[in-house]
């Protein structure tokens, strides 16, 4: 059985987000409930791949740190306030 897809919200990304994924059964974590508030991207992005999760942020510095070829189990990049929250949503999980 495939694993399921597991996500990291950076402290950017509304916690809403992170609420209804949780709500529907998706494991999420968030920068706030791991202590990661106000830590440098690789800190977060440390994280979510000690984790093996998604990195899901409106940061476009992640993009930078993505095109230096670190190997990762993936970033969500959106441009902050571009999107509704249930888009977002949607995106992610389907």
């Amino acid at each position: 059985m495939p694993e399921r897809i597991r996500f990291h919200l950076d402290e950017n990304v509304d916690p809403d987000i992170a609420l209804a994924l949780k709500r529907m059964g998706i494991d999420v974590t968030t920068s706030q409930e791991t202590n990661l508030l106000s830590r440098s991207d690789i800190a977060q992005l440390d994280f979510a791949i000690s984790q093996s999760r998604v990195l899901v942020t409106h940061d476009d510095d992640f993009l930078i740190l993505n095109s230096q070829g670190m190997e990762h189990f993936g970033i969500v990049y959106c441009r902050k306030d571009t999107k509704p929250i249930g888009y977002m949503i949607r995106m992610m999980i389907f």
